[in-house]
């Protein structure tokens, strides 16, 4: 009787182990069902075009618990839909400069323009009365992106990142909500050179009375106006990278970025037309890569 007792104890305790196992493995799979959130924490850093935040599905679990009955879904890059936080979680733009790193943050902004679209990830330069937000690889299906028009309000819900210097929401989803607003370029001239010009980063600026300087050299040893790609290594349809000096001789790398306009544009077309010494006028989004490195949508003779 005692070795069958016994043996039914045994028994009964590796059912119990085996429970408990299961049970494990059922918290890893719905942790790694929460999302990006839980493939940033195990995997924090840099990517080839912008930072992978840090997070936790813990995060993402809580932001989704405290959004009130008002909020509404939005894109997730499996094109499913996701929960978004509520208007009582957004922050303004001193509040989201002020988070710290790899912390979840929530903003409204309004779209200014589209750099890409590509396995339901958007990357979105947009932009308040406040300040302005870069949205790398946002979770977006291919119908919500064709609804991000220039002056789309959106709220969106990501971590907050750094590459290279440049401040940017990663691993975003969002929700369209009422309202529009397009932003007027602001002229930063007299920022370029100083620290200053990194308050605008983002932000759709002017630039004024700039000189064409040498990007490099061709093939036959010349001087040029205009690289394709930062090396001169690419082709048509590429980056363009261009360099411009200001009243005070400072140089700086202008690009226009192909995903943002393209060959068929009137900006690239533009660049390819410069000339050593040529007086511009551009505008364009001030991107951050190891120092001010904007992105040109306008390129115009100097007035």
């Amino acid at each position: 009787m005692k070795k069958s007792i016994s043996l039914l104890l045994i028994l009964a305790l590796g059912a119990a182990c085996v429970g408990c196992g299961s049970k494990e493995g059922s918290s890893v799979t719905g942790n790694a069902s929460a999302g990006s959130a839980v493939e940033g924490s195990s995997a924090a850093g840099s990517t080839a075009s912008g930072s992978v935040a840090a997070g936790s599905a813990a995060e993402e679990s809580s932001a989704v618990e405290n959004a009130d009955s008002g909020s509404a879904t939005g894109s997730t890059a499996d094109g499913s839909d996701a929960q978004t936080a509520s208007a009582q979680d957004v922050m303004t733009y001193d509040e989201y400069m002020a988070a710290d790193l790899d912390t979840q943050v929530t903003v409204e902004t309004y779209v200014q323009a589209k750099q890409s679209w590509w396995e339901d990830k958007a990357t979105v330069y947009s932009q308040d009365e406040n300040g302005a937000y870069f949205l790398y690889n946002m979770a977006c299906t291919q119908e919500d992106y064709e609804k991000l028009t220039p002056g789309t309000k959106i709220r969106v819900t990501g971590y907050k990142a750094e590459w290279s210097g440049e401040i940017e929401i990663t691993d975003a989803t969002f929700e369209i909500v009422d309202g529009n607003f397009v932003a007027e370029a602001k002229d930063v001239t007299e920022h370029l050179g100083k620290d200053s010009l990194n308050d605008f980063q983002n932000q759709f600026v002017s630039m004024k009375g700039l000189t064409v300087e040498a990007a490099g050299k061709n093939d036959d040893g010349q001087d040029v106006a205009f690289l394709y790609n930062w090396d001169g290594s690419g082709q048509d349809g590429d980056d363009l990278y261009f360099n411009v000096s200001n009243a005070n001789g400072d140089t700086f790398t202008f690009t226009v970025e192909s995903y943002l306009c393209d060959n068929t544009t009137d900006v690239y077309a533009a660049v390819k037309e410069l000339n050593i010494g040529d007086k511009i006028d551009v505008k364009g989004f001030m991107y951050w890569y190891e120092g001010p490195n904007p992105h040109i949508i306008s390129v115009t003779p100097a007035k």
